[in-house]
Formats: C-alpha cells, sequence, structure tokens
C-alpha cells in the first residue's frame, strides 16, 4: 500500500481530481452569482402585443391633404421579458408614416408603416404593415351657410319664417377632389317637438356632397348662430253677445253691450279665414234690473289661443207693466204709397246707406321678407331679422282680397358705409288701405366681401 500511494502516477492522479473538482466548485459559484444578479447568459424570450398605438404622419401640411392613413395600429414586440415590459409600460416609441419627401406626387400610393425610439433589442412586428394613402393638393375655398330645421316640430298652428345665420358664410380646407365635390353646406338646428318660440341657438356646418354624403374636409368656423323666429297668425275679430233663456215678467232687456268689443285669435291662417267673431251667450232668465257680468269667452275649435279668456257684459233693463209686455203690438194700416212715395223712400235709404262708416277692420300678416336694395359689388349687407309682421287697416271687403305677395318691404343700403346703421323700410301695399309696423326702422350691418383664397 505504501509502495503504491509513493508512486508517482498516483500522485498525479490525487492532483487532477483536486484540479476538477475546484474548477467545477469556482464555475458553479460564477453561475450562482451571475442569476443573483440578473446577468444570465441565456435570457428568457418573449413576446408582446400593443394594441391601439397612435400613428404619426409627417408631410408638408401647408400644401398637402393625405387621407387613408388609419388612426391606430397595433404592434407585436419580441425580445426580453423585462425589456417588453418596460416598453409596454413606457410606450417611448412611434409609429410613423413619412411622406415629407418635398417630390412627392399627387395620388394614390402605398406607404409602409416605421417605427421610431424602440429598444434595439426588440423586434416589432406591425398590423397592418401597409396602408393605401391619398395625396392630394390643399385647398381653401369660401362658401355660403344654409339653416335647416323639421319644420314638422313646430306646434300646431305656428310658422316659422327662414333662418338666419350668422356669419353667412364659412370657410372650408380639404383635398381638392373634396372640395370640388361639396354640393350643399348645412347647419342643422336642432330644436324639439311642438316649439312655439323663436329660436337662437349653434348649429354644426356639415359639407355634404350631391348624394348628402358627408364630406372629411376641415370647415372654419365649425358651429354658426342660426335664428328662428316662430310666430302663429293672428286676427282680430268682433265680440257678438247672445240673448238665450226668457227675460222674466215685468223686465225688458233694453241694451247689451260687451267690453272689450274685440279679441284676438290665433291659429293657422286657414282656421282663422273662416271666423268672422266670437259669439258670447248671455243668459237673460236671470235678470231682474241692470247688470254687470263677467263671462267666459268659448274658444273656437279650430283656434289655437285668444288674446283673453273673459269679457264683462253691461245689461240694461227697464220695468213694465205685465199687460203691456204681453199686449199684442196694434198695426196701423198704411195708405196705399203712391208711386213718387216709393221713390222718396228708397233715395232717402240709400241716402242713408251712403252716410253709414263702412266699418274698418285689421288683418295682419307675419313672416313678411324685408328686401335690401342697391348692395355694392365688393359689400355684403346683414339684416339683424330679415322678416317683420306687418298690420293693414282697412275696409273687410279689401282686405280679404290681400294676399302676403301684395306687400313689398324694402331697405335700400346704396349709399351707405361699412358698419351698423337703422334705416327706414319702405312699404308697398295696395291703394284704399293703411299699414301699422312694429318698428318702421331695421339694423342693416355693412361689410366688405372677402375675396377668395
Amino acid at each position: 500500500m505504501d509502495k503504491f500511494t509513493n508512486s508517482a502516477w498516483f500522485m498525479r492522479i490525487v492532483a487532477f481530481a483536486l484540479a476538477a473538482l475546484l474548477f467545477i466548485s469556482i464555475n458553479f459559484e460564477m453561475e450562482s452569482d451571475k442569476k443573483s444578479l440578473g446577468l444570465s447568459t441565456a435570457p428568457e424570450i418573449s413576446t408582446e402585443t400593443i394594441e391601439n398605438v397612435p400613428v404619426e404622419v409627417y408631410y408638408d401640411r401647408e400644401n398637402l391633404v393625405v387621407s387613408g392613413v388609419p388612426e391606430t395600429v397595433d404592434v407585436t414586440l419580441k425580445g426580453a421579458k423585462s425589456l417588453l415590459i418596460n416598453a409596454k409600460n413606457q410606450r417611448d416609441f412611434k409609429v410613423y408614416v413619412d411622406l415629407s419627401d418635398p417630390a412627392i406626387s399627387m395620388g394614390d400610393r402605398t406607404v409602409t408603416f416605421k417605427i421610431s425610439d424602440l429598444n434595439e433589442k426588440l423586434v416589432a412586428t406591425i398590423d397592418p404593415e401597409y396602408a393605401e394613402v391619398n395625396v392630394q393638393e390643399r385647398v381653401t375655398k369660401e362658401f355660403p351657410v344654409e339653416a335647416e330645421y323639421n319644420s314638422s316640430l313646430l306646434e300646431e298652428g305656428y310658422t316659422a319664417g327662414q333662418p338666419t345665420v350668422s356669419p353667412k358664410t364659412v370657410k372650408i380646407t380639404g383635398a381638392k377632389d373634396a372640395i370640388e365635390q361639396i354640393s350643399y353646406v348645412k347647419a342643422n338646428l336642432e330644436i324639439s317637438k311642438g316649439l312655439n318660440e323663436t329660436v337662437n341657438s349653434k348649429a354644426t356646418v356639415k359639407a355634404l356632397d350631391r348624394d348628402l354624403n358627408k364630406l372629411d374636409v376641415t370647415i372654419e368656423p365649425s358651429t354658426v348662430s342660426v335664428s328662428l323666429e316662430v310666430s302663429i297668425p293672428s286676427k282680430t275679430v268682433s265680440i257678438a253677445p247672445k240673448q238665450t233663456g226668457k227675460t222674466k215678467d215685468g223686465i225688458r232687456i233694453t241694451s247689451i253691450s260687451v267690453d272689450p268689443k274685440e279679441v284676438t285669435l290665433f291659429g293657422s291662417e286657414t282656421s282663422l279665414e273662416k271666423i268672422d267673431e266670437v259669439v258670447l251667450p248671455v243668459n237673460i232668465s236671470k235678470i231682474d234690473g241692470d247688470t254687470e257680468l263677467e263671462l267666459d269667452l268659448d274658444k273656437p275649435e279650430s283656434v289655437q289661443k285668444m288674446s283673453l279668456g273673459k269679457a264683462k257684459v253691461k245689461i240694461r233693463t227697464e220695468k213694465v207693466d205685465v199687460d203691456e209686455e204681453n199686449a199684442e203690438p196694434v198695426v196701423e194700416e198704411e195708405e196705399p204709397e203712391t208711386e213718387q212715395k216709393q221713390e222718396e223712400q228708397v233715395v232717402e235709404e240709400e241716402a242713408e246707406e251712403e252716410d253709414e262708416p263702412a266699418a274698418i277692420e285689421s288683418k295682419t300678416f307675419n313672416n313678411i321678407q324685408i328686401v335690401p336694395v342697391g348692395i355694392q359689388d365688393d359689400q355684403n349687407a346683414e339684416l339683424e331679422s330679415d322678416v317683420t309682421s306687418i298690420t293693414l287697416l282697412g275696409e273687410a271687403d279689401d282686405l280679404k282680397k290681400i294676399t302676403k305677395d301684395d306687400i313689398n318691404l324694402t331697405v335700400d343700403v346704396s349709399n351707405l358705409d361699412e358698419g351698423t346703421h337703422d334705416v327706414d323700410l319702405a312699404v308697398t301695399v295696395p291703394e284704399g288701405v293703411e299699414w301699422e309696423l312694429d318698428s318702421k326702422t331695421v339694423s342693416v350691418t355693412i361689410s366688405q366681401k372677402d375675396e377668395e383664397t
């Protein structure tokens, strides 16, 4: 045994074994230290998809319009898990489309999405990878705005004038092709059902093609002020007291008068044309002397409303003997009239009819258009309100023949400078009638026309 242990080979084998154990021990400790410090040489590889990443587009925004680029894309990243978590939380990378080349051509083209500011140890895949875009010349043009509303939402009997818009024009910017497709520029006024009063509100402006499809353009301003004057036709008629019932014995009604003598009715023009008076029934069966009553006025079915709901009635009476009241009146026989007397009587009756003045009535017309005249070519004339109401006074037969088309309201702006002015209205109505206006002037604002860009 001693001889074996003292052998040179034995010592060599033991030394080799000890060296191998020492090498394995040192490497094991180094690997443990690396893992504890996160220095593993074989990191865990993973993938992560980040959805709805915004897309930036680089191009000449002053002269071009680019369409077809999606607002967001999905990005799938591959790499070390620790790096993926950091990229997902920070989102410090960008996805973009580069169309900044000054020599870029107009029309349709296919572009590739690119990514920047991403850790170089991560691999990115973008979905979709491509986009079909359209590049057009940027054009700005001025268009008039037309306001619209749903007239069926007005309360029954009410009417509305032409809505007014401020400002009356807007500037629309977009691709040349889109601008050329514009057929209508509308501002839709939102109203609620049963509207019975004037509306002043904001409305969003939309540009539409001939098929009423909304176009992708920029509108400045995007909203306008819209005023819609809502009113109801009116007519003033007399209140006609009508006796009902039978008077008490010994009482005779000498007169019945009503105060006020007239009432204003509101409703559709068709309904009002058929009404000439409002009957007020007066029951005289309980009257035993001079009396004053306040009675309810019955609103005609076709009328929307009345200016008053009650009227005062004065009843004057006298007492008579019952025998006298019931006695039949004695009719004296008249001598046959000669032809000359008959002619004289006819002449007297005609003279009485001529002397009796004709009853003057009134008729109100609403929403009469005010037309500005004399506008200079380089100016705009904006009326504070381009419609008004006018009341005509005259004989009933004359008023019945008059329609809105017989009335002309104009305002002369030919000599006005820039600014706001109160200008007299010029009124033209048929002969034989007089007129009344709530205001004989209208406010007019004169401004210079903007040149189209």
